[in-house]
């Protein structure tokens, strides 16, 4: 498909539910020819199968449980089944998640149960996938949640997932290429509430303490003002900020 030899492509940008047009998060990076899923929520998986023609990714990882961030890693699962395992049964892809995102996809479809479809591995362990290294950080959310800080030689992709405020979103993306950063709430919510997700201007904020060289903005509320969030985040960050939109393709 005449891949760069880094991409990040978006799948879906929109928390909760997708907009019309749109899909919830998903991403897929290309180091290499290397393929990784980060996310794969409502309405992402028809894109990812766009954008791999040629092929379905090498690995998965699932940031936390929400159906918006998993729900079509079910989708994924049965594109696997049918086309790669109709040839070679004992083929399994890498999915790397929390133990809530199987049991997500065994309610969606018990038969064949996720574990003969991926072979499972816990979110919150450092990994090597195929030429990155992972490493999780546990960041506040209603549901465990970890970011993941992916490293090959060169090369710094750093996702949050969903999060709130959290000093780790300063060590998850510390000097990274790219910070894929949660956006949501388009207003703080009371002073002493639980923080389990970020205005546009914080996620700026922690992309500043970072030191990142871009940042990405995401997970947008349907119905938000990105341009707005976006001059936001750049108030509060020195490097460039990209909103991110379905299909829109950042070379890396």
């Amino acid at each position: 498909m005449g891949e760069a030899a880094s991409r990040l492509t978006v799948l879906g940008s929109c928390g909760a539910w997708p907009e019309p047009g749109r899909a919830c998060a998903g991403f897929l990076l290309v180091h290499n020819g290397f393929r990784v899923v980060l996310d794969l929520g409502y309405g992402a998986a028809p894109r990812l199968f766009t954008h791999c023609r040629d092929g379905l990714p090498d690995a998965v990882v699932v940031t936390h449980e929400h159906p918006d961030h998993c729900a079509d890693v079910s989708a994924l699962g049965r594109a696997w089944h049918y086309t790669v395992q109709a040839g070679a049964p004992a083929a399994r892809l890498p999915l790397h998640c929390t133990p809530g995102t199987v049991r997500r996809l065994e309610a969606l479809e018990p038969h064949p149960h996720p574990e003969t479809l991926f072979e499972v591995h816990d979110l919150a362990e450092p990994a090597d996938i195929g030429p990155f290294r992972m490493t999780p950080y546990p960041l506040p959310h209603h549901q465990p949640n970890f970011g993941v800080r992916l490293t090959a030689p060169g090369l710094t992709v750093a996702y949050t997932g969903d999060t709130g405020p959290s000093p780790l979103l300063a060590a998850l993306g510390r000097d990274a290429d790219l910070l894929i950063c949660d956006a949501t709430l388009r207003t703080p919510p009371p002073e002493g509430e639980p923080r389990y997700l970020m205005t546009a201007a914080e996620a700026g904020h922690w992309a500043q303490r970072a030191a990142a060289r871009r940042l990405l903005l995401t997970h947008f509320w349907p119905g938000t003002d990105r341009p707005a969030a976006a001059e936001e985040a750049r108030a509060e960050f020195g490097g460039e900020v990209l909103v991110a939109e379905e299909d829109f393709a950042i070379e890396l």
